[in-house]
């Protein structure tokens, strides 16, 4: 048996309104995600929520790479996290807040005509 998933696109932003290598605050309901567009032209979204200091920072990161991976820094603690898996690849020694997972949620990203979509199970 296969289990079929429903989901939808929700649109964002237009790939423009995105700088190269800056992060953007995009509020989905009540869920604020943290988009990235990189120097290859993709865009990754991740929750905008820093597991390490508990608030909303982290489309205030640092852009980067470690080996292959691209990266953002937490602006505040500076966790480093993978853009495509959401995993934490350096925690500089902290634990996350009580409650949260160490890694980001890692929303599947659609760019179409110029439009960023992410994409959302329903």
């Amino acid at each position: 048996m296969t289990l079929m998933i429903e989901s939808t696109l929700v649109r964002l932003c237009a790939v423009t309104d995105l700088e190269v290598e800056r992060g953007m605050a995009a509020l989905l309901d009540v869920r604020q995600l943290a988009l990235f567009r990189l120097t290859d032209g993709s865009v990754h979204a991740v929750d905008n929520f820093d597991p390490f200091s508990g608030a909303n920072v982290i489309s205030r990161g640092i852009v980067g790479t470690r080996g292959t991976a691209a990266t953002v820094a937490s602006p505040l603690y500076k966790q480093v996290f993978d853009l495509a898996s959401g995993l934490c690849l350096d925690s500089q020694g902290k634990r996350p807040v009580e409650g949260a997972e160490a890694s980001l949620r890692v929303w599947p990203v659609r760019v179409v005509d110029g439009d960023v979509f992410v994409e959302v199970a329903r």
